[in-house]
C-alpha cells in the first residue's frame, strides 16, 4: 500500500483526532490511531472507550488496508515537519515507511483486530444547532458540574429537549445552572446526560460551523464539518432539579456585576480556607460584604451600592461559588432573588436575550456567629 499526502493536511487531521487518545491507559491498544484506508479515503479514528473521534481525507491509492499506528509518535513526527509531501508505504515486516525530500522514518504498525469498535449512532434523531450557540451553552453551565463520583448523574451536563428549547442543566448540590436556548426547536421531549470529559473536549472543537447531533440510548454523536465526535452517555436518572428551585423568593436585590465580582475576588483573600465564607449584610441601598480569616487574624469589609426591596438580611455564601457564578453572568447588572438566610438564592442577569433564559441558583452557608 502506498499513498502521498501533504504534511500540513495530515497534521490538521491528526490534531482533530488526538484528543481522544488517552494519556495513560491499562489498554495499550488505545494509544494508537486506527488508519482505515478504503476506496481512496484515509479514515482516522481514536478512542479512550468514553469518547471517540474520527475524520477522513482523500488519498490516491487503489488498495484498502486497516492498521493501528502509535498515535503520539506519528503526530509528533508529522507536526515537526515543515510543509512537504510525505510518501507512505507499508513494508512486509509491519513497518510503515514515511519518506520526505529530506528523510525516511520507519514506524511499527500492528493489526487492528484488538482495536475497540467505535459506536455507530443512528441518524434517525437529528438536531441541528449553531456551533457558537452550543459552545455558549457549555461555557455558561459546565463550571457547576459535580466532581464527586457518588452521584454519577451530577458529574455530567443534562441535555434536556423541551418545548421551550434546548435546556442545559448542571449542579453539584451547592449551585445549579439552568440555561435554555429557545432557538433549538424539536419534537423530542427527552433527557440525556453527557459526561464532563466529553464536554471539555467538545467545547474545544466548536466554532462557527453548524453541529448536527444524533442520539441513542447509550451514545451521542456530534458532526462538526468532516469530524465526528462520539461520547457515551451517563446511564443514570438526573436529579429532579426543579424541586430545589424556590418559587417564593420575593426579596429582589439589583447590583452592578463588576463591582460585586471585584469585591468577591478580594474577599477570597480573607475568607478562611475551611469555610471560604463571605457575608452579605443587605439593606435598602447598600450591601456590606465582609470576610474573616480567624486563623490568621485578618478580615475585610466593603460597601457596595444596590437596589433592594425587602427586609434587611444577613446571608452567607461560599466565596468560590459566588465568584464562579458572577464570572459566568454577562451584563452590567444582576438580580439576586432572596427569601431568607437559609433558603436557596436565585441569581439572574437583569437583561436577557429574548432567545435565552439563564438562571443560577446558589445555596447559602450558615454564618459564624
Amino acid at each position: 500500500m502506498q499513498f502521498n499526502v501533504n504534511s500540513k493536511v495530515l497534521e490538521k487531521l491528526l490534531a482533530k483526532i488526538i484528543p481522544a487518545v488517552p494519556a495513560r491507559t491499562p489498554m495499550p491498544i488505545l494509544e494508537n490511531f486506527l488508519f482505515d484506508i478504503k476506496d481512496g479515503a484515509l479514515n482516522v479514528c481514536a478512542t479512550d472507550l468514553e469518547i471517540a473521534l474520527r475524520s477522513s481525507i482523500n488519498v490516491a491509492t487503489d488498495e484498502n488496508i486497516k492498521m493501528v499506528i502509535p498515535a503520539r509518535l506519528l503526530f509528533d513526527i508529522i507536526r515537526s515537519l515543515n510543509e512537504t509531501q510525505i510518501h507512505f508505504e507499508t513494508e512486509s515486516n509491519s513497518k510503515l515507511k514515511l519518506t520526505t525530500d529530506n528523510g525516511v522514518y520507519n514506524i511499527g504498525f500492528s493489526s487492528p483486530e484488538d482495536f475497540p469498535a467505535i459506536p455507530t449512532v443512528s441518524e434517525e434523531k437529528e438536531i441541528v444547532i449553531a456551533g457558537k450557540d452550543l459552545k455558549r451553552l457549555i461555557d455558561q453551565t459546565s463550571f457547576a458540574m459535580s466532581k464527586e463520583d457518588m452521584r454519577p448523574a451530577m458529574t455530567g451536563t443534562l441535555f434536556e429537549f423541551t418545548e421551550e428549547g434546548l435546556k442545559f442543566v448542571t449542579t453539584d448540590g451547592h449551585r445549579l445552572v439552568k440555561f435554555i436556548n429557545k432557538n433549538v426547536k424539536t419534537d423530542l421531549i427527552e433527557q440525556y446526560i453527557v459526561p464532563e470529559r466529553a464536554i471539555s473536549v467538545l467545547t474545544k472543537l466548536l466554532g462557527e460551523t453548524d453541529v448536527k447531533m444524533y442520539l441513542s440510548k447509550t451514545n451521542i454523536s456530534f458532526h462538526i464539518g468532516d469530524l465526528e465526535f462520539i461520547s457515551r452517555l451517563i446511564g443514570e436518572k438526573y436529579p429532579s432539579y426543579n424541586s430545589v428551585i424556590p418559587m417564593e423568593n420575593e426579596n429582589l436585590m439589583k447590583v452592578k456585576t463588576n463591582e460585586l465580582l471585584s469585591t468577591i475576588k478580594r474577599m477570597i483573600l480573607f475568607s478562611t480556607s475551611n469555610s471560604k465564607q463571605v457575608k452579605f449584610s443587605i439593606t435598602k441601598d447598600k450591601i456590606e460584604v465582609s470576610a474573616e480569616d480567624i486563623d490568621h487574624g485578618s478580615n475585610a469589609k466593603e460597601n457596595i451600592f444596590c437596589e433592594y426591596s425587602g427586609e434587611p438580611m444577613d446571608i452567607g455564601f461560599n466565596t468560590t461559588y459566588v465568584n464562579d457564578v458572577l464570572s459566568h453572568i454577562e451584563g452590567d447588572e444582576i438580580i439576586f432573588k432572596l427569601h431568607s438566610p437559609t433558603k436557596a438564592c436565585i441569581i439572574e442577569p437583569s437583561v436577557v436575550d429574548e432567545n435565552e433564559d439563564l438562571m443560577m441558583l446558589l445555596m447559602p452557608v450558615r454564618l459564624n456567629n
